[in-house]
């Protein structure tokens, strides 16, 4: 059979009420350490037996539990912005867990500080390493190809404008060549036509002395055994001088 229910009201005999405050005061200890672990709670516990001893259990601290306490009861209107810096704070706390815990792997995956590390640490960093790697090599592949067919496509680009260059220069020398072909044409008829060639003396001293008519003083010497000068006027066409 089961315990009876036990009838709550004050223990008379007085050896028998300090063993029961004992056991349950240690009990309501433990139980109240427990919910403060297990569920992240801020627990303060006070107790005083009836010889007046303080038995006391805070898990933040007795004081600061009471000072908070005593914030929530006596200014009700600042609970939001209690509950919003307390939120903020823990918030806070995580996230530099979080920065703590993300230069830790920084500084293994730089292979600093790997003492602490078991076996099995090791081997999954080892793993990550290879993970990395493997991706790092894949992206570099792929941009690498991606280059590649940039300038393919570039090739393309300069040999059709080549191409198109070639043509281009191609008819403008024919064309070039067709109006070339019709100037030396031209010129060719207009020589055979126009301009005949007149044949040259053979030596410029043979060629017959035109009349000239010379005015002037000529110095004419006379030959020697003659005495009256013979009148060149006719025989040279010059004249001796002005009369005056």
């Amino acid at each position: 059979m089961g315990r009876g229910r036990v009838e709550l009201k004050r223990i008379e005999n007085k050896i028998n009420r300090q063993v029961t405050f004992s056991k349950r005061r240690n009990g309501l200890l433990k139980k109240a350490y427990e919910l403060s672990v297990l569920c992240d709670a801020e627990v303060a516990l006070i107790i005083f037996s009836s010889r007046g001893k303080l038995y006391e259990f805070g898990s933040a601290g007795i004081n600061k539990t009471l000072e908070r306490y005593q914030r929530c009861c006596f200014n009700p209107q600042d609970n939001s912005i209690e509950r919003e810096t307390q939120s903020w704070y823990q918030e806070a706390t995580k996230l530099k867990a979080k920065y703590e815990s993300l230069q830790r792997t920084q500084r293994h995956l730089l292979g600093e500080d790997l003492g602490p590390l078991s076996v099995k640490e090791l081997q999954n960093l080892e793993k990550q390493l290879e993970g990395a790697l493997a991706l790092a090599r894949q992206r570099k592949t792929q941009i690498m190809i991606e280059q590649v067919e940039d300038l393919r496509k570039k090739e393309r680009q300069l040999g059709d404008i080549n191409k198109q260059l070639r043509i281009k220069l191609e008819t403008e020398g024919q064309s070039f060549k067709a109006i070339q072909d019709l100037w030396n044409s031209a010129a060719a008829g207009a020589g055979n036509s126009n301009f005949s060639v007149h044949p040259s003396h053979e030596s410029p001293m043979n060629c017959d002395p035109e009349p000239a008519l010379q005015i002037g003083y000529l110095n004419y010497l006379p030959s020697e055994g003659s005495s009256v000068p013979k009148n060149t006027v006719g025989e040279t066409n010059f004249i001796q001088g002005w009369v005056l």
